[in-house]
């Protein structure tokens, strides 16, 4: 993983598990897939990168999955609203990078084996050097 993906990861973890009003709705933000805890709750799955420099600068543009895996609902609805408010926040400054832009590009609903849903947010970040 190059280092944009790391920074746009620790970003999304501090801002996501740094947000009250998501903290109310999920039991956690978590780095991955969680032992053991129950719905709902929030992790940042998988991140990948792409080359997204310029003639003078070098950029990646880094995909990142979040996850929120719930019972079903409107508490689940809500919850996926924050998260996608929270996006907006990514860009700036991390670690080294400016995030220029952090928008949702995908969305995808699926049933989790023991009930409930999985909702995943793809986000693409494009990233530039300092």
């Amino acid at each position: 993983m190059s280092g944009a993906e790391q920074a746009v990861r620790a970003k999304a973890l501090a801002l996501l598990g740094d947000d009250a009003e998501l903290a109310g709705l999920v039991h956690g933000v978590f780095d991955g897939t969680p032992v053991r805890v129950n719905a709902p709750y929030m992790s940042v799955a998988g991140a990948e990168g792409v080359d997204w420099g310029t003639k003078d600068r070098a950029g990646r543009e880094v995909r990142l999955t979040l996850a929120l895996v719930g019972v079903g609902g409107a508490v689940d609805d809500v919850a996926a609203g924050r998260i996608e408010a929270v996006v907006a926040g990514l860009r700036g400054v991390a670690d080294g990078w400016s995030v220029v832009s952090a928008r949702v590009v995908r969305t995808r609903f699926a049933f989790v084996r023991d009930g409930g849903w999985r909702h995943e947010l793809v986000v693409r970040c494009r990233c530039l050097v300092g």
